[in-house]
C-alpha cells in the first residue's frame, strides 16, 4: 500500500473526503517527524512505539576493495511493534 491508497482507505473508513484524509494523514506524519526530531519518544499504545537512539561511529569495509572506511555516527529511528500489531501479523 502506498501513500495514495492510504488516503483512499481512510477516507472511505472514516467517511470523509479525501482531501480531509490527506490532512489528517500528513499532520499525523508531521507529529510524529516533529517528535522524533526533538529526540523524544512516541507511544501508541497495541500499536508500537517510535525513538531516535544514537549509532556510534565505527569502522567499516568497502566490500569491492576491502579497503577500512570510517562511517560516521548518526541518529537512528527504531520502531518496536506493540503486542496488538504483533498478536495481527502472526
Amino acid at each position: 500500500m502506498n501513500k495514495t491508497e492510504l488516503i483512499e482507505n481512510i477516507s472511505e473508513k472514516a467517511e470523509i473526503s479525501k482531501a480531509a484524509a490527506k490532512i489528517a494523514l500528513e499532520t499525523f506524519l508531521g507529529d510524529v517527524t516533529a517528535t522524533l526530531e526533538k529526540g523524544e519518544r512516541l507511544s501508541l499504545v497495541g500499536f508500537g512505539s517510535w525513538s531516535v537512539s544514537e549509532r556510534a561511529a565505527r569502522e567499516g569495509r568497502n566490500p569491492k576493495t576491502g579497503a577500512t572506511i570510517q562511517i560516521a555516527a548518526k541518529k537512528v529511528v527504531k520502531f518496536k511493534a506493540g503486542s496488538e500489531l504483533t498478536a495481527a501479523v502472526n
